[in-house]
C-alpha cells in the first residue's frame, strides 16, 4: 500500500467518522465542531486529488463561512451546553430509511451509467477552465445546480434564524433575575 492509498484513507476516515459523530452527538456545539472537521476532511480529500482551487473555496465558503455562522449563532442563542431533544424511534427509523434509499439511488445511478475513455485531452484545473465548466452555457454548463446550491443555502440560513428565535419551551416559566 503506497503512502497516497494511506492518506486517501485516513482523510476518507476524518471525513466520515465526523460526519457521523456530527448526525448523532446531542450537544449541538459539539455537532457544529464535527461538521466543521468533517468539511476540512473534504477539502484534504480535494487537496490530495490536486484540486486546489476547489479545497480553497471549501475552505473559504463552507469551513470559513458557514460553520463559523453557524457556531457564532450557537454562542448568540446561548444554547451552546444544551444537548438537542432525544429523538423519538419513528424519527430514527425513517431517517434511516431515506439515507438507505438516498444510497441505493445513487448506486443504481452509478450501475446504469457507463464509464467511458475520452479522447480529448484533459482540462488544466485553472481558475479560468473551472468557471467556463461550471457556468459555461454548453452541454455541460452547471450554472442551474449551481443556482439551485445557493438557494438551499440560503433556506439554511433562513432555516437557522428560524431555529434561533424559536422560544425554548423548557425556560419559558423561569422568571429572570435582573427584572
Amino acid at each position: 500500500m503506497s503512502g497516497s492509498t494511506i492518506i486517501f484513507y485516513l482523510l476518507a476516515a476524518l471525513t466520515l467518522v465526523n460526519a457521523l459523530l456530527a448526525v448523532t452527538t446531542r450537544l449541538i456545539f459539539r455537532a457544529a465542531i464535527y461538521l466543521l472537521f468533517s468539511l476540512i476532511g473534504v477539502a484534504g480529500i480535494y487537496f490530495w486529488l490536486q484540486y486546489e482551487f476547489i479545497a480553497a473555496v471549501q475552505i473559504v465558503v463552507y469551513v470559513g463561512g458557514i460553520v463559523v455562522l453557524i457556531i457564532f449563532s450557537i454562542f448568540l442563542t446561548q444554547q451552546a451546553g444544551e444537548k438537542l431533544p432525544e429523538q423519538k424511534l419513528g424519527r430514527k427509523l425513517f431517517s434511516a430509511l431515506a439515507a438507505f434509499c438516498g444510497l441505493a439511488l445513487v448506486m443504481l445511478q452509478l450501475l446504469k451509467h457507463r464509464f467511458t475513455v475520452s479522447a480529448a485531452a484533459p482540462l488544466e484545473p485553472t481558475v479560468a477552465n473551472i468557471g467556463t465548466q461550471m457556468l459555461g452555457v454548453d452541454e455541460y454548463g452547471y450554472s442551474l445546480p449551481f443556482e439551485v446550491v445557493s438557494m438551499l443555502l440560503l433556506a439554511a440560513l433562513v432555516g437557522c434564524i428560524v431555529i434561533a428565535a424559536s422560544p425554548n419551551p423548557s425556560k419559558e416559566g423561569e422568571q429572570n433575575p435582573n427584572q
